[in-house]
């Protein structure tokens, strides 16, 4: 799914997403890899980097 806004830069949301997701991850034994921003037009970034 591509990132509603066409910017591949993280907005707010995405960081407390990111995060959310990331304190998570102890309790269900899932570990989180990255999360990717993509734009219609095929640009992306990452919100999280390991």
């Amino acid at each position: 799914m591509a990132h509603p806004s066409g910017d591949p830069r993280p907005t707010d949301e995405d960081v407390d997403l990111t995060s959310a997701v990331e304190h998570a991850e102890p309790p269900i034994g899932i570990a989180l890899a990255d999360h990717v921003i993509v734009t219609p037009a095929g640009r992306f970034s990452a919100v999280l980097r390991r």
